[in-house]
């Protein structure tokens, strides 16, 4: 073991390099990246994300085919419901349905149902949301690796060793004219292919995070930082590229503390590991990850872990697609890896993942509130990550559009420097509930930059 820089955003600092850590795993430059990314070998600034993670944290997935229920079996794999029952599975946690093209929409219902281990108790039926928005821009390589498949939300259900799921199109109404009138009549629409039932053990973390003195590093996390000490870290990370103006008042927001992969248990084997970047950080794209809330929030990390592997090896992307995370006490947590100062590419905002950041918040809130805490980890994260890019909290910025369902491809759109999800792409994300919030969240974060 060798010692190594704590900090994921390139400080030096003569203790950090001292730490008795897992050395980083080599990575080499990034291959195929879209309009206005370039790709970087990995630097000082990203090697708290490669570190490789302790061998004993465990994890699976169960990928089980979707098969048309008693009734409809006749009609084979144009069934308008599918579904399954399984009591003889092995534990897992979160639950996801996948199939074949990702751009293939699934019109209709996805519902499960799971027995607790132990208890043996059955929880009633499930909703898992059908249209998962998240996803790499068109055209990069991410997106045309051939590995990318269609999939609903994860939904964190609890350790459970019993399954029941059912799949059933939606509805289509039509009117027929006949020779006896008008008639109304209704067809289901056709299900994807390929649908196929994805249950998730996200492992046993066997990493604890101890406490960490106020501005001590730590492979598990990066402390927060006084006003004072982050400016001294702005000007070593970007000073050559600071005015004047910005040197005397840099409008930055102090550093939160950042749970990073190693303190979530990233298992960095699932990961590509090449990194993507992008030029600069001009707007944050805010989502939820629909995943429920019937987490506790010393549940996180598995949550975590199990949206990662599902991100990863049941959807086939490169990655988790988030740049962060943030559970619903507040605490935030390093995403998709590269370095949490650095601009790295993510799939979180179909069309508009070059230049911003996504931040999702563990939970669902169509109709739930989210928590006081949740909103200032928001103003936080984005008073300190906007800040290093000078880009102000309550402004507003253009993204060219990549392509996607809201913008054509190659639009400048004129967004919120905090923006929703929803913002630059037709969905619900983030939840009415938090969306509302956002305004607060703008005005909290450029107070924390001083503004």
């Amino acid at each position: 073991m060798r010692g190594f820089l704590a900090s994921s955003i390139g400080v030096t600092c003569a203790a950090a390099l001292a730490l008795p850590l897992t050395p980083p795993a080599a990575a080499a430059t990034a291959g195929a990246a879209p309009s206005g990314a370039r790709s970087a070998p990995v630097t000082a600034a990203a090697r708290v994300t490669s570190q490789q993670a302790p061998a004993e944290i465990p994890g699976s997935t169960q990928s089980l085919p979707l098969a048309p229920l008693a009734r409809d079996r006749a009609l084979g794999p144009a069934a308008p419901e599918q579904g399954l029952t399984r009591d003889d599975v092995r534990h897992f946690s979160l639950v996801g349905v996948i199939w074949d093209n990702p751009d293939t929409v699934l019109h209709g219902s996805v519902q499960v149902r799971t027995r607790a281990t132990g208890s043996g108790a059955w929880t009633g039926w499930q909703d898992l949301e059908t249209h998962n928005d998240d996803a790499a821009d068109p055209g990069t390589a991410e997106r045309t690796s051939g590995r990318v498949r269609g999939s609903t939300a994860p939904l964190w259900v609890g350790d459970s060793d019993g399954v029941e799921v059912r799949v059933r199109a939606a509805g289509e109404r039509r009117t027929d004219e006949t020779a006896r009138g008008t008639r109304t009549a209704t067809s289901a629409a056709p299900l994807p292919s390929g649908l196929r039932l994805e249950l998730v053990d996200p492992g046993e973390q066997r990493l604890t995070r101890a406490a960490v003195p106020a501005g001590a590093p730590s492979a598990t996390e990066l402390p927060a930082l006084s006003r004072a000490a982050t400016e001294a870290e702005l000007l070593a990370l970007r000073g050559s590229e600071l005015t004047t103006a910005q040197r005397a008042r840099p409008y930055i927001g102090p550093r939160p503390r950042i749970i990073t992969r190693r303190g979530w248990g990233a298992d960095e084997r699932l990961r590509e590991k090449k990194f993507v970047y992008t030029k600069k950080v001009k707007a944050a794209f805010v989502h939820h990850t629909a995943s429920g809330n019937g987490y506790r929030c010393s549940q996180a990390d598995s949550v975590i872990r199990g949206i990662y592997r599902y991100h990863v090896k049941s959807m086939g992307w490169r990655d988790i697609g988030y740049n962060f995370l943030v559970d619903k006490c507040g605490n935030i947590y390093e995403g998709r890896a590269g370095g949490v100062a650095k601009p790295v590419l993510g799939a979180h905002t179909l069309g508009f993942n070059s230049n911003s950041m996504g931040i999702a918040v563990i939970g669902s809130f169509g109709s739930s509130k989210p928590p006081g805490a949740v909103l200032r980890a928001i103003a936080r994260l984005t008073a300190w990550k906007l800040g290093l890019y000078g880009a102000n909290p309550r402004g507003k910025t253009y993204l060219k559009s990549a392509g996607g369902n809201l913008y054509r491809k190659g639009k400048n759109v004129r967004l919120n420097v905090i923006s929703g999800h929803r913002d630059g792409f037709a969905t619900e994300c983030p939840g009415w509930q938090l969306y509302r919030k956002l305004g607060t969240a703008r005005s909290t974060a450029a107070r924390y930059q001083g503004r």
